[in-house]
């Protein structure tokens, strides 16, 4: 089954017209997408957009043989003019099923907001899943057979991306395809980044693609660290990289430090900004948890692991530090690295960038910073991507 994505824009397309953002700003050339719409072996259209015909001749493709044209939005949005030689566009009733005489048969997925999914096997038994902008299936039975491809707001809806992920409709060979894409993150590499962070990719207005060939999925990095000063947005960072993933393991390192109504504050905060399918332990004996078989994990942070390790090793004492202190806390640092490199969990790890700061003006806040930069070190040497983010906006240092 061939599909030839004629746009892969959000409805108003991008860049959105007269906005201003810095993101429709530098939508240009092959960034720029017209309003999503989907040809299937030139027989089945999905969706139809202002100037479908010429995306279609401009990727090389004829609409003549169309046979079915289906929506998936919310409402049929303003009047198109239907181009000569195409049937009238139609929606399928939820949970019905149309077969073509092409050999496609379509089946339409109900979803948790207002518009209609389509999941499509082709004559020979390739399966694709497109979803409407801003929608995620709803009622998914578990266990479910793989999609070949699914196309989705990915940007918009990650949960969607987690809840198909969660019951096995997409499974490591599934190529996810970034459709609808908004004005909500930057074009080019940022959006890549994001993506391919998700297992997802985007491709430009009329690529034609393979469904069923997973060559081009991306590899998600097993191991991340997040490094970042204060408010730099790395928590966020962070989290993003596994909205799209779901029974993520967030373990807090903090403690609740009771009767620290600020320190609770920032608690709150996390966790009303974490998808409610995620779990949260509080610990700081991240070895076993990195050994054990499980879910993602997503450590925030290890500069306060650190803090508790050079509690316990009474590392802020220097006569302490000099007799035994620094040896259990190199010994403590080791283990937490080879548990990292022999992990076969997905790990993305916060910690605080310090290095660059103050110079501390005590023995043990320059410990410390010291000890700090050692152990992010250790950590990012056994990690496939490592990040930097400033104001918000992530380096790229590995990966």
């Amino acid at each position: 089954m061939e599909l030839t994505l004629l746009g892969t824009g959000a409805p108003a397309g991008l860049p959105r017209p007269d906005c201003p953002c810095a993101a429709c700003a530098t939508a240009l050339g092959p960034d720029a997408r017209a309003a999503t719409a989907l040809l299937l072996d030139g027989a089945l259209l999905l969706d139809l957009t202002p100037g479908a015909a010429f995306a279609a001749a401009r990727a090389g493709r004829s609409l003549t043989g169309v046979r079915q044209v289906l929506l998936s939005h919310p409402h049929d949005g303003p009047a198109v003019e239907v181009p000569a030689g195409l049937p009238q566009p139609g929606r399928v009733p939820d949970g019905r099923e149309l077969t073509l005489l092409t050999g496609h048969r379509v089946r339409a997925v109900a979803m948790d907001s207002p518009g209609t999914g389509y999941a499509v096997a082709g004559p020979e038994g390739q399966r694709l899943l497109y979803l409407p902008p801003g929608g995620a299936p709803a009622g998914l039975e578990e266990p479910a057979e793989s999609y070949d491809m699914v196309c989705l707001d990915v940007v918009g809806r990650p949960d969607a991306l987690a809840k198909l992920r969660a019951v096995g409709a997409v499974g490591p060979t599934t190529d996810v395809v970034a459709v609808h894409v908004d004005h909500d993150v930057p074009p080019g590499p940022e959006l890549a980044r994001r993506l391919a962070a998700a297992g997802a990719r985007a491709v430009p207005d009329g690529a034609t693609l393979a469904v069923g060939a997973y060559e081009d999925v991306p590899d998600v990095p097993r191991r991340t660290l997040v490094l970042g000063g204060a408010r730099s947005g790395k928590s966020v960072e962070a989290e993003r990289r596994l909205e799209a993933f779901p029974d993520v393991l967030y373990v807090a390192t903090g403690g609740s430090r009771n009767g620290d109504t600020e320190w609770s504050a920032r608690v709150a905060a996390h966790r009303e900004r974490r998808p409610g399918s995620w779990q949260t332990v509080e610990t700081c004996d991240l070895v076993p948890l990195l050994a054990a078989e499980g879910p993602p994990l997503l450590i925030d942070c290890l500069s306060l692991w650190l803090t508790d390790a050079m509690d316990s090793a009474g590392a802020w004492d220097d006569a302490v530090w000099a007799e035994r202190g620094e040896k259990v806390l190199r010994e403590r640092v080791r283990e937490l690295t080879e548990a990292v490199r022999g992990t076969r969990r997905t790990v993305v790890a916060v910690s605080n960038e310090v290095g660059s700061g103050i110079v501390p003006s005590t023995a043990s806040g320059r410990r410390y910073r010291d000890e700090l930069g050692r152990l992010n070190a250790g950590f990012a040497g056994e990690c496939e991507q490592v990040l930097l983010v400033v104001a918000g906006q992530a380096v790229v240092l590995r990966g």
